[in-house]
């Protein structure tokens, strides 16, 4: 080591440019030496560390974690959360008793559901892309509802059916039902209601198709079937291709029954086109029917009152509806048999040769 020794404002070196210093002093140079030598590699060490750190740092945000995989979305949406579901009876439990949509993607499924509370719309995304097939829930329906109300639009049920005899793509046992765009095939009934004098049914734009048996212990299921609710309205809607009871049987007490079609010519052992059986008021008007040849009962298109008669029926209006048998057929029967012997208003009815107006019976 060089020892610089100033003098003036020159800087010079002694003759052999060394220093001989004694013991003492170079055993304390040398611990300062080696204490700045520490201190120095302790810094590097540091400032590596922190530098490392950093990089380490910087990586493990660079490289992206690995999330739970989110669990696919099922068919089931409840609109207003967002929420999806696997079950259609997980969809309807989770809006309780609350009011919820459920949007349904297109598919087949073999699923049912009962609702006890709340309102609920069951609608498929696309109408008609949404099936329910060969199941029932209760031995009863695809859907068995008992809440406060319930809408059903654009979905289709099909082949229904339970040991009773009465298996439905829909089982209405209290509430208010909304129907429309809807299809019910092939199965023991379209829809079937119990008793609620307070509840009200309506039903547009929708196909009944292969539906009704007369051939199980319960008696005869029918394409639509209403116990005593307040109010039923079927609107532009068909009814078709019966297997058996009739196409409509209601004991309500209001019916509003306009713009539909009766086409039994595909029917088979099949009743009235429609059955009011407990007397009923409103209106029955612009409906067209055809009656097949393939008839249990043929007597008539319309029967009033034909049961226990529950509900006036003074004031109910029949007009503008049009009556005809299929191709070919040449028979006697009677537009509307009534068995109440109420005022009825009956007006521009067209109607086929063999066709009776009215008949008391």
């Amino acid at each position: 080591m060089l020892i610089r020794v100033q003098r003036g404002r020159v800087n010079r070196y002694t003759a052999m440019g060394m220093v001989q210093l004694p013991a003492k002093a170079r055993s304390t140079l040398a611990k300062e030496f080696a204490v700045r030598i520490a201190n120095s590699l302790d810094w590097l060490f540091l400032t590596l560390i922190l530098a490392m750190s950093a990089i380490l740092g910087l990586s493990a945000l660079l490289v992206p974690f690995s999330p739970v995989k989110a669990q696919s979305a099922g068919p089931f949406t409840i609109d207003e959360t967002g929420r999806s579901f696997g079950s259609l009876q997980g969809a309807v439990n989770a809006i309780g008793d609350q009011r919820g949509t459920i949007m349904i993607a297109p598919g087949t499924y073999r699923q049912c559901a009962v609702q006890t509370a709340g309102v609920v719309i069951y609608a498929a995304k696309e109408f008609g892309t949404v099936t329910f097939d060969r199941t029932a829930c209760e031995g009863k329906a695809t859907l068995v509802l008992r809440g406060l109300g319930a809408e059903v639009r654009g979905i289709t049920f099909s082949n229904i059916s339970v040991p009773d005899g009465n298996g439905a793509g829909i089982r209405l046992e209290k509430g208010a039902l909304n129907v429309t765009n809807a299809r019910f095939l092939d199965s023991q009934q379209g829809i079937l209601s119990g008793n609620d004098p307070a509840g009200r049914i309506y039903i547009t734009r929708s196909t009944f198709s292969g539906l009704g048996t007369c051939e199980n212990s319960a008696g005869c299921a029918h394409s639509l079937y209403i116990g005593n609710y307040g109010e039923l309205t079927v609107r532009d809607s068909r009814f078709e291709r019966g297997r058996g009871g009739h196409y409509v049987k209601a004991r309500s007490a209001n019916v509003v029954i306009e713009n539909n079609s009766f086409d039994d010519a595909a029917g088979s052992a099949t009743n009235y086109m429609i059955d009011l059986p407990a007397g009923s008021r409103g209106t029955i008007a612009n409906n067209w029917f055809i009656q097949g040849r393939d008839k249990e009962n043929y007597s008539a298109f319309i029967a009033l009152g034909a049961e226990t008669v529950l509900h006036p029926s003074d004031g109910l209006v029949v007009t503008g509806n049009e009556a005809r048998f299929v191709p070919g057929l040449q028979r006697a029967s009677v537009f509307l048999a009534d068995w109440t012997g109420s005022r009825l208003a009956m007006s521009g009815n067209r109607l086929a040769s063999g066709l009776t107006d009215y008949e008391r019976r």
